[in-house]
């Protein structure tokens, strides 16, 4: 990847991170003002969509949450696929700091949760929602010291980041997929073949691979497993090299990431923002924010991160197994560290798997979330802009 592109990235998704923060505070104002009840009316809409016998309805809440997010998953996938194939993790020496640095941000927050609501069946359904990074807002935050944050340390960013989205795909796909139904695998997997042989002979139309990746994602939002892995399935399947009709050779895979870019960045996760963070602060006490659950979110995401993405990077780069990325000094590292913290849009996502958009703590996980978010993005930021 150009470095040049690396800019246009970062610097989208730094206007990202801005207007997820207004969006956020707008679902706040709307939830705790008057207007809560045409807000959640608006939540509770009735979409069906319906084909002879087969039907899908839900909620607009969970359509966003079941089908747009499969789109941003499709667009993680993508990312993964371009940066293993010839990117930022198509080397041992390139992944190695921040991969080593990825399972640390994974391993212990999900400790700190466990450790605060072990013994609690219910509770430790939600041990994975600290494990998770935001990478628009978590690049937002590094954007805004401009040059006193290396490019190096952006790309480091960038490479956890995703490894870290990779880690959720797979945390979903084992933890949080409910009762199954053979059909609909068996539905889902034909789907997964025809795409496979579609990439293997060269197709070149996009037509075809989305009319088939839309069959997968309603075989898989049928099938007990949650619909959004079904993007990351139709990523894996996208050509990176393809021909077309004349012979011209073209990237379908980045063709369809760079046209996506702004619709995820600027659509998909603000609207899935806007119909997640609207918290009811009025139903919240003090004492709610001192039990377990929250606890753990909050704790897992401001201490857990840090400790563990700086820990295990530290220890990687001692032993010898990695580098510090060039240009940059440890207390930077530990920076950015902070910054993964910034679960905000990924662990709503997995809180919402873990407890189904149950209010049983009374909004106080979500809550947590956005706590733990907030406190790692202004220490973050606060660390970096006075390291040398």
């Amino acid at each position: 990847m150009k470095i040049t592109t690396i800019h246009t990235f970062l610097q989208r998704e730094s206007s990202a991170g801005i207007l997820l923060i207004l969006i956020t505070i707008l679902a706040l104002i709307l939830q705790n003002s008057g207007l809560s009840e045409v807000y959640n009316s608006f939540l509770r809409t009735h979409v069906e969509i319906r084909f002879g016998h087969l039907q899908i309805a839900k909620p607009l809440l969970l359509w966003v949450n079941d089908g747009l997010m499969a789109v941003f998953f499709f667009l993680i996938g993508l990312e993964v696929k371009r940066e293993v194939m010839e990117g930022h993790l198509s080397s041992l020496s390139q992944i190695a700091l921040p991969g080593i640095a990825a399972v640390g941000g994974m391993v212990v927050p999900a400790l700190v949760f466990i450790a605060f609501n072990q013994g609690e069946s219910f509770a430790m359904k939600g041990w994975a929602i600290p494990t998770a990074t935001d990478i628009a807002f978590a690049l937002g935050v590094l954007s805004l010291l401009g040059t006193k944050a290396p490019l190096s340390l952006k790309v480091f960013l960038l490479a956890l980041a995703i490894i870290d989205d990779l880690g959720a795909i797979i945390i979903i796909a084992l933890f949080y997929t409910t009762d199954l139904s053979m059909v609909s695998i068996i539905i889902s997997s034909v789907s997964l073949s025809v795409l496979f042989i579609m990439n293997r002979l060269g197709v070149a139309n996009k037509a075809a691979y989305i009319l088939v990746g839309i069959v997968l994602w309603v075989s898989v939002l049928k099938s007990g497993v949650h619909a959004t892995l079904a993007g990351v399935a139709l990523a894996f399947m996208i050509p990176l090299n393809s021909k077309d009709s004349t012979g011209k050779s073209f990237s379908m895979s980045k063709q369809m990431e760079h046209g996506l870019h702004y619709w995820v960045a600027f659509l998909i996760l603000p609207l899935f923002a806007f119909v997640n963070a609207g918290v009811d602060l009025r139903g919240i006490s003090l004492e709610e924010m001192f039990t377990p659950v929250p606890l753990g979110i909050m704790l897992g995401l401001f201490i857990g991160k840090q400790v563990g993405v700086f820990g295990f990077s530290w220890v990687a780069i001692k032993i010898g197994l990695a580098k510090l990325p060039t240009g940059s000094s440890w207390k930077q590292l530990y920076g950015v560290s902070i910054l993964t913290g910034i679960g905000f849009t990924m662990s709503l996502f997995v809180d919402s798997l873990a407890y189904n958009d149950t209010q049983i703590y009374h909004y106080a996980d979500k809550l947590a979330i956005l706590l733990g978010s907030f406190l790692s993005g202004i220490v973050g930021y606060l660390v970096l802009k006075f390291a040398k």
